[in-house]
């Protein structure tokens, strides 16, 4: 009975602390899509960064995938208040950059 007891107050704590995220998610003017796909878009921030920092010369295949997950990255971040990225805004600035020294050199050549 105890058991059940623990188990009865473990879950009341759970739901708890996600309503109250949820709550602070709405209070910053965010939607919880919105900021579930601004962490998911973070962690592709990490890998496109060490990709871009790793990777000079892209084959064209590579470039289009890496302007496609640069896209997605850029819409989210662009959901979210930008003091939940400061920290990131350096991977960022170097992950526009790329993005734009690709999006040139394609124009160019066609």
């Amino acid at each position: 009975m105890e058991f059940l007891a623990i188990i009865v107050i473990l879950l009341t704590v759970i739901l708890f602390l996600t309503l109250l995220a949820v709550y602070q998610i709405k209070m910053a003017g965010m939607n919880v899509k919105d900021f579930w796909s601004f962490i998911q878009a973070n962690e592709t921030l990490d890998k496109l960064y060490a990709f871009s920092i790793k990777y000079e010369k892209l084959s064209p295949q590579q470039q289009i995938l890496f302007l496609a997950e640069a896209e997605k990255i850029f819409d989210a971040f662009d959901k979210v208040p930008d003091a939940l990225w400061e920290e990131e805004y350096a991977k960022y600035m170097e992950i526009l950059n790329k993005y734009k020294d690709i999006k040139l050199v394609r124009w160019e050549s066609q």
